[in-house]
């Protein structure tokens, strides 16, 4: 379950505070997906970052599972990210010196033991389509395989809630289309909560609930 009550964010600047996020709430159970969309600097990334413990809000709170991230020490708050969320970036950010398989183990290499990782990280790679690419590095592969890659990275240690910022807009339409159509589908196997930023209108199409952020504040639509 994510709740988030009267989130805010403020930041200063020479000419006062700028108010970026005003008062957002949101409730999500395990298996929801909701798309957010609005105009660049909306505050659409800046609240994404702030649900996924990378950013505190300036008032309001945030839970996932019953839990307060902000209310952890620095290294339980790493934990917590790593076991709980899983991120997805319009820029995949994989690791060049790792291949396709060691790209989506790279999340586990914390963990004290195994706990079946490896064979995880085969049946994720075989999912999203890049078996015959496991042993690959990242500069061999297309820009769709590359994104393929980054969602199997972020599901490796089946978190709770899954981010994605603009997962599709560094791809051409055809890939782009492919990639969503990916995404939905291991969403709908793995029961994740889905939270998908992105200005493509058509892949806010594809989810059940589409929200949009309108003068700092989340509205749905």
């Amino acid at each position: 379950m994510l709740e988030v009550s009267n989130v805010s964010k403020k930041y200063p600047t020479p000419r006062g505070e700028l108010t970026v996020l005003r008062d957002v709430a949101l409730s999500l159970k395990r298996g929801d997906a909701i798309a957010i969309t609005g105009p660049s600097g909306s505050g659409k990334s800046t609240l994404l970052y702030i649900l996924g413990a990378l950013e505190p809000p300036s008032s309001g709170s945030v839970r996932l599972d019953g839990a307060d991230p902000y209310a952890l020490g620095e290294r339980q708050l790493a934990a917590f990210r790593n076991e709980k969320i899983g991120f997805i970036f319009q820029d995949h950010c994989l690791l060049p010196q790792l291949s396709v398989i060691e790209n989506v183990l790279a999340p586990t290499l914390v963990a004290a033991r195994d706990d079946g990782f490896v064979a995880r990280a085969r049946e994720l790679v075989e999912q999203v389509g890049l078996s015959d690419r496991a042993d690959h590095r990242p500069a061999e592969l297309s820009g769709g395989e590359k994104q393929r890659v980054a969602i199997a990275r972020a599901l490796i240690r089946r978190p709770v809630l899954l981010l994605c910022d603009e997962p599709t807009g560094n791809l051409d339409a055809n890939t782009a289309e492919a990639v969503g159509s990916l995404l939905i589908d291991l969403h709908a196997r793995q029961q994740t909560i889905l939270i998908t930023v992105t200005h493509s209108a058509e892949l806010a199409s594809r989810f059940p609930v589409r929200y949009e952020m309108r003068q700092q504040h989340l509205e749905r639509r």
